[in-house]
């Protein structure tokens, strides 16, 4: 029994995932064809390997307005019914040929509307594609709606969501430039969200630091936590490699509340310099309730199985750790508790064990 998983054993591992950005995670060669169908004449690129190329190049420069373009480009092709459609199944589609057993995507619905497009119409394409794109593949897709922080819009995405709770959406999300724009601007839905015993996570802790995710979990209560990473900012390491926990991580690890970490992208917004010294490794050590991410697939030109890769490198993990990065992520997922049970106990671990025993 080999202890260190290789990238192929781990594409065929069950995977979950929490954070995953519906517009991050186009093919390439679906935002050509879309961009001819639609008449979107702004791509830098006609050419999809060159366009591919061109992504994470500029999600690389280390350059937020860059990287803020590349979405330009995809929210700009996902403007019709059947573009919505076809993004979300080929979504569904290649998550599923990475062993992903769940998925939570997210998306934020006003981005979608320039065409004419209602909220409503954008959240019924988006679920239609998920059911294609899934159906028959061994996944079962959740949405997240997400609200721009910069906007005034939350409390109408939150109303959407709650709408929409039953037939595939599980949450509701905030995300955007954390400076200058707290979560505690969109309060009043994220009480009605509580009012109406509905889920939500909000993107804390990447950019900015420990005020935007004690805001996030004591003024508006959240879930989970997007990313999540500067509570490393609240954790003292003496010389001997103790640690000694702030109120705000203390209280973070006590209640078990889940980091959605996503390694690749925060090396590209500049929240870790590598892998290697990415907070995921100490987070791990200490056992706060890490999850493992890919935030964006085409930007980072990442996938859930190549995260792992890359943590079994820089941290030498095995697969007993692959395995408990995945049970956080299903136990901390926003689906009934009995779904996320048998999930565990029916899929992941059967899986795992058979893995690390085959290996």
């Amino acid at each position: 029994m080999s202890q260190q998983p290789t990238p192929d054993e781990i594409r065929r591992a069950p995977k979950v995932l929490l954070h995953d950005h519906l517009d991050g995670g186009l093919r390439a060669e679906t935002i050509v064809d879309l961009a001819r169908e639609s008449g979107y004449d702004r791509l830098p690129t006609n050419d999809a390997a060159n366009l591919r190329e061109w992504f994470q190049e500029a999600s690389d420069s280390g350059s937020l307005v860059r990287y803020l373009e590349t979405f330009d480009h995809t929210v700009g092709v996902m403007q019709s019914r059947e573009s919505l459609v076809r993004v979300a199944a080929e979504c569904a589609e290649d998550l599923a040929a990475d062993g992903v057993v769940y998925a939570e995507v997210r998306y934020a619905p006003e981005q979608h509307t320039t065409t004419g497009l209602s909220l409503d119409q954008v959240v019924e394409a988006v679920l239609e594609g998920f059911r294609q794109g899934s159906a028959g593949r061994g996944i079962k897709v959740g949405t997240l709606l997400t609200a721009m922080r910069h906007q005034a819009r939350s409390m109408e995405i939150a109303e959407l969501a709650v709408r929409y709770r039953d037939v595939g959406v599980v949450g509701f999300d905030i995300a955007g430039a954390e400076a200058g724009y707290p979560p505690t601007r969109h309060l009043d839905a994220f009480e009605y969200l509580q009012r109406e015993n509905a889920h939500f996570t909000i993107h804390a802790g990447e950019a900015f630091g420990l005020p935007s995710i004690w805001q996030a979990i004591q003024w508006c209560g959240a879930d989970r936590l997007g990313h999540g990473v500067r509570i490393i900012d609240d954790i003292t390491v003496a010389g001997d490699g103790s640690a000694k926990l702030g109120r705000l991580a203390a209280y973070v690890r006590d209640k078990r509340i889940p980091l959605e970490m996503c390694p690749t992208s925060n090396l590209q917004t500049g929240a870790a310099a590598s892998i290697a010294e990415h907070p995921i490794g100490l987070l791990r050590r200490l056992h706060f309730r890490v999850t493992v991410n890919t935030d964006n697939r085409l930007m980072s030109r990442t996938s859930v199985s190549e995260e792992f890769a890359k943590l079994v490198e820089a941290f030498g993990y095995g697969w007993d750790d692959l395995q408990w990065f995945t049970v956080n992520a299903m136990k901390s997922a926003f689906i009934p508790f009995d779904e996320r049970l048998a999930l565990i106990n029916g899929v992941i671990k059967p899986g795992f064990a058979q893995l690390k025993w085959q290996s």
